[in-house]
């Protein structure tokens, strides 16, 4: 397995939304851990491309919520590296809970997922963790689906 972490310095003149920051504050372990050994979001994305290129197959962005983490990622990977590995191609986990689960959106929560589905390690909310958390998550989804053929 491959893993790619960088903790990107703010944006010049950026600060962070107030709610956001409120929600920080009830997580001072991730904080802390996100904001060590920063660096610019120039050099981090060149270097999650070049990652990110080194993988095989063509890359697909994966999230929980992908609505909210693609934007995130794609607009960094554009302003700072010119270029998305990922095109448009984002699935997210979400709506593949409820083509699974046959449920309704509103209903394709993680209370609602059979627990064989999640890891057995905290959610910390620091980034890398929190990746691979959502990595098996999908992975062990895909794999049931993949049985069930």
């Amino acid at each position: 397995m491959s893993t790619f972490s960088a903790n990107l310095e703010m944006l010049e003149g950026a600060s962070g939304a107030p709610d956001t920051m409120a929600w920080w504050n009830t997580q001072p372990e991730a904080w802390k851990a996100c904001r060590e050994d920063l660096i610019s979001p120039q050099i981090a994305m060149k270097r999650y491309v070049s990652w990110l290129k080194k993988l095989t197959g063509k890359p697909v962005f994966v999230g929980y919520p992908a609505g909210f983490d693609f934007l995130f990622i794609y607009w960094y990977l554009i302003r700072f590296a010119g270029e998305s590995p990922f095109s448009f191609s984002a699935l997210d986990i979400k709506t593949y809970v409820m083509a699974l689960l046959k449920l309704s959106y509103r209903e394709s929560t993680k209370r609602n997922m059979p627990s064989r589905w999640f890891s057995k390690s905290p959610h910390t909310h620091v980034a890398i963790d929190d990746a691979i958390e959502q990595g098996e998550l999908f992975c062990k989804m895909l794999q049931e689906r993949l049985q069930e053929e």
